[in-house]
């Protein structure tokens, strides 16, 4: 049973990196969407159903088995990679864009590298560990749902010295933005009740991040928490976008 559940795991991980949704799946089988919905949640697949799924997703069984088995993941960094990334503006652009899930077109057709320096760049990060560069102008990433910059390293300074006085140069008055600020005099058990909770709205927000890699581009913007949050991009990066791929935030529904 614990097998099994480790297929469907990897099955629905699978269906949501290709895009795909349980009516994709639903149409493909010739069931309604409450059918396969029955089917996930209970784990009955027949080995042609699942057939059926992987073959929707242009993959064998075999391949999905295969990515059950634990591949080696980078959790950090040397800080002479670090140093790399901070003394190349565009490798550290590209690095950001990989990390999030971008592909080779996308990052081309958003930012102004031209497909031979883009290889390059993906090509130095394949040597550095970060991703896999695969035929076809493709990468698998390899860095962990856990990676975390240095602490106090060149990332982090790079990033105090030029992100954080860029990224408070806002109103906050925006849709998506949005500034709070509190002060009162706090026990140190209430201070670290505090802590604990914006640890978990960290967490909640990876987890926000890792759900949404799902959806289009089109539909996901880069966006930074510092007990603020609004929709932004640092000037050393916008710098590089064509003017024919900038794009608003959209307004509110109401």
């Amino acid at each position: 049973m614990a097998q099994t559940s480790a297929i469907v795991g990897e099955l629905k991980r699978q269906l949501r990196s290709h895009g795909l949704t349980y009516q994709d799946v639903a149409d493909a089988l010739g069931l309604s969407e409450a059918s396969v919905k029955r089917l996930f949640s209970e784990k009955q697949f027949s080995l042609k159903r699942l057939d059926q799924i992987c073959t929707l997703m242009g993959m064998e069984i075999s391949d999905l088995v295969r990515k059950l088995a634990p591949e080696p993941k980078v959790e950090q960094l040397s800080e002479e990679q670090e140093k790399e990334l901070v003394s190349d503006v565009r490798l550290l652009l590209v690095a950001v864009c990989a990390m999030n899930r971008w592909q080779f077109l996308e990052i081309h057709q958003v930012y102004e590298l031209s497909e031979i320096d883009l290889i390059g760049y993906l090509a130095k990060l394949d040597r550095m560990g970060v991703l896999e560069l695969l035929p076809g102008n493709r990468f698998k990433l390899l860095v962990s749902h856990d990676f975390a910059w240095q602490p106090g390293g060149p990332i982090q300074k790079f990033f105090e010295a030029e992100v954080q006085q860029d990224f408070l140069k806002c109103r906050f008055n925006h849709p998506g933005e949005l500034r709070l600020f509190v002060s009162g005099m706090l026990s140190t058990q209430s201070n670290e009740a505090v802590q604990q909770k914006l640890k978990r709205l960290a967490l909640e927000f990876r987890h926000c991040h890792e759900e949404d890699l799902a959806l289009p581009l089109e539909h996901r913007f880069g966006v930074s928490l510092l007990m603020a949050i609004r929709p932004w991009e640092i000037d050393a990066f916008d710098s590089f976008r064509r003017p024919e791929a900038l794009k608003d935030y959209p307004p509110y529904s109401r």
